[in-house]
């Protein structure tokens, strides 16, 4: 058995001047003011946009990000409609050719407290009854039946900056109520990324210091979870 962090990657290469400068111009359109466009007029103008609500004009770019978490996380995540989703099949992986299953730590508890180790053990005792009915000739999707929501999961999503921009509003700065701490363990340092990669676009959504988890909110690293959680993203317990 092995347990993980979550994570994420924001995939491609993000060129914040060629979105700004996209966006200005799709918008320009609907004003036909293309003739005041000067390399310094992007910014204003795409943060103009968003003061104002015409955010339909950020529908025009878009960004994917690989996300490594949970079941239950991964089951939220895909309630947002406006987007694209490529998520590990538990019908069609097979977890018994590693010889493991792997699963997300919960970053909720320490590895001292009690109530972590009754988790590990409960994880130990799905990964063996999944394991044996693979071998007793069970599929894949048979055998997942047993597995838990702590199961990782792997799943590259897709959504416009508009969409992005909803997505963090309800699961980084909880405009619907508190996320789920395991949520904002991923969506806090990805705001924040998002927010150095593409500027302007994300400026003015804010995480609460409410939500009675740990400061997910520090320095980031390479698009993944900050190293101040206990394990590195892929790093085995």
């Amino acid at each position: 058995m092995k347990v993980i962090s979550a994570g994420f990657q924001i995939l491609g290469n993000i060129s914040a001047e060629n979105i700004l400068c996209s966006i200005e111009a799709a918008g320009r359109t609907c004003y036909k003011s293309e003739s005041v466009v000067s390399p310094e007029t992007a910014r204003p103008f795409v943060a103009n946009l968003i003061k104002r609500g015409h955010e339909s004009v950020l529908e025009h770019q878009s960004v994917s990000v690989r996300i490594i978490c949970d079941r239950g996380v991964s089951h939220e995540i895909v309630r947002h409609r406006i987007a694209s989703y490529s998520q590990e099949s538990t019908r069609f992986c097979n977890y018994s050719k590693s010889g493991e299953v792997v699963f997300i730590k919960p970053c909720f508890w320490c590895e001292s407290e009690l109530i972590y180790q009754v988790w590990k053990n409960h994880m130990v005792i799905a990964e063996q009854v999944y394991l044996q009915m693979i071998y007793h000739g069970a599929k894949p999707q048979e055998a997942r039946s047993v597995l838990p929501n702590s199961l990782k999961t792997e799943i590259v999503v897709t959504m416009n900056l508009r969409e992005w921009r909803h997505f963090f509003k309800l699961r980084a700065a909880g405009a619907a109520g508190t996320p789920h701490p395991q949520m904002l363990e991923i969506t806090v340092p990805m705001l924040e990324e998002f927010k150095r990669k593409i500027p302007v676009v994300f400026d003015d959504i804010t995480t609460s210091k409410e939500f009675g988890v740990r400061d997910f909110t520090a320095e980031t690293r390479s698009g993944t979870v900050n190293p101040t959680v206990r394990e590195q993203p892929g790093k085995a317990a």
